[in-house]
């Protein structure tokens, strides 16, 4: 391409900046796409979509086996491997399909590299070899350029041909599962690796240096989390691993205790580092642009998405690095198209608190806004809700029981004028059932707006009714008998006073 190309509007990234560079091209802009991988971005190619075609079957093993608590004894056979890699690639090469529409768009030039600023609204782009594939100017740029694997500093672990989950969807991914696996991190991708091939029969250990498993939830659902994966592999917490070496096919971690400094080793054949995700802000070199960045290497924006340079924004996993779910970067999505082409006196802002989650391990786990330690650290005054999935009808059919380490749990944090702070599930249909909490947090926040600005262009609090956020409605709900929504509903029947004074009498 010739390098004075100049266009209206340049994506970094084809994930969840798929969405707003369409909304260029049909407004007839000259847009590019600079993208460094497959078309799709993490969650379609490496990560949320491949991954739950892997949990699904891991899901159904764990369930088979759970019957007995009910009186019924499944076998598993077999496990079709090559049926089930073949169903994720299906899904992973959905990619090709992409590539070949965008490549048709008139408007459109597809730069495959590294995209790199070389200066204000400047970019080069390069392969692998360094070698300059492209150079251009942008009048607007959107960086949605991600995040990748984070590798700790481990002595020998760049001589150990290890697997991050961008090189398990790719040349790593195994033909069979790995008879023995160590996995370095306990987050969310770390645990749902470990419910996957724990499951197809795997010998996993999962080395983590955090006192306890996704650290992300409150302490009693990584206490659950740790009960149940304990019964189907090795769980070391307060570990720090401190050097991996090979030798005759096999893969060596030597660990220290955080606590006491001793030190010990594990073997398998494979490593999967899962221990965080790292901005990809160095690779753009973002400094020559003179876009800044935390303390931490991510892009900063504020509540419009916008870096510190004019026309350009930031969406995504790259933005400031928060909450990275393929669902949060797709409101982005939503909020930067209006921002970047809607008119200006109109700009919509970013609002979290109502971001939900869901790891997809055994028991599943969902979660929408704080904790309790959160809540009581951000000032509020506050009660807490706690029930077992064992105390109602259903859990009770489904075979949990209170002594059971499968016994799943609700936590609720509301505070004192009874708005939802945050839920959290561990337990079957944890990802559905913590959605109801989504639209309640989310429900309320449309009085007294001005005419002339749409609903988001006010502060979320600032448009509040009376009752905005708060549980009321499903206090005055009838909840279906006898069904899991009876343990999120009846949940606020339970809740206690935290600090709060105790003149407040709840007869629920």
């Amino acid at each position: 391409m010739d390098e004075t190309n100049e266009y209206d509007f340049v994506v970094i990234g084809s994930g969840v900046g798929l969405s707003v560079l369409n909304t260029a091209l049909n407004m007839d802009l000259k847009c590019a796409l600079v993208e460094n991988d497959k078309i799709g971005g993490t969650c379609l190619t490496r990560g949320c979509i491949p991954s739950k075609v892997l949990v699904y079957p891991a899901d159904m093993i764990r369930e088979a086996q759970h019957a007995s608590e009910v009186g019924i004894q499944f076998q598993v056979n077999d496990v079709d491997w090559e049926l089930i890699s073949r169903r994720m690639w299906s899904q992973i090469n959905e990619s090709e399909e992409m590539r070949k529409g965008l490549s048709q768009v008139s408007n459109l030039d597809l730069y495959f590299g590294r995209g790199e600023f070389t200066g204000d609204y400047r970019m080069r782009v390069v392969d692998n070899d360094e070698q300059q594939l492209g150079e251009f100017r942008g009048n607007k740029f959107l960086i949605a350029s991600g995040a990748r694997s984070l590798i700790p500093p481990i002595e020998g672990i760049q001589e150990i041909d290890y697997t991050t989950s961008e090189t398990f969807f790719g040349k790593k991914f195994p033909m069979e599962p790995w008879n023995s696996l160590i996995i370095i991190g306990g987050g969310i991708i770390a645990a749902e690796f470990a419910h996957i091939f724990s499951a197809v029969g795997t010998d996993v250990t999962i080395i983590e240096m955090l006192p306890r498993l996704v650290s992300t939830e409150e302490p009693e659902v990584s206490e659950i989390l740790e009960k149940n994966f304990r019964k189907f592999m090795t769980v070391m917490l307060n570990k720090k691993a401190i050097k991996a070496t090979s030798k005759k096919g096999k893969k060596t971690i030597i660990f220290q205790d955080t606590e006491t400094e001793e030190e010990d080793e594990v073997t398998a054949d494979e490593i999967l580092i899962a221990a965080g995700r790292k901005s990809n802000a160095d690779l753009l070199k973002v400094e020559k642009a003179g876009i800044e960045l935390d303390e931490r290497g991510w892009i900063k924006t504020n509540k419009y998405l916008e870096t510190n340079k004019e026309n350009i924004w930031c969406i995504g996993d790259a933005n400031n690095g928060k909450y990275q779910f393929r669902h949060k970067g797709n409101y982005e999505g939503s909020l930067v198209q209006a921002n970047i082409f809607g008119p200006q006196d109109q700009k919509r802002s970013a609002d979290y608190s109502a971001t939900p989650w869901a790891i997809f391990t055994y028991p599943q786990i969902g979660h929408v806004g704080m904790t309790e330690q959160e809540a009581l650290d951000n000032g509020h005054q506050i009660f807490v809700a706690k029930k077992h999935y064992s105390s109602v009808a259903k859990g009770f059919a489904m075979g949990l029981s209170e002594d059971d380490v499968e016994n799943g749990l609700v936590k609720l944090i509301v505070d004192k004028s009874y708005r939802i702070l945050g839920a959290n599930i561990i337990g079957p249909h944890a990802a559905i059932l913590i959605q109801p909490f989504v639209y309640l947090m989310n429900s309320g926040y449309v009085c007294n707006l001005p005419e002339e600005q749409p609903p988001d262009a006010v502060p979320k609090m600032e448009r509040a009714c009376p009752d905005a956020g708060s549980f009321i409605p499903i206090y005055d709900s009838m909840i279906i008998h006898p069904s899991l929504n009876e343990v999120t509903g009846w949940a606020i029947g339970n809740l206690q006073p935290v600090n709060i004074k105790r003149e407040h009498h709840h007869h629920h």
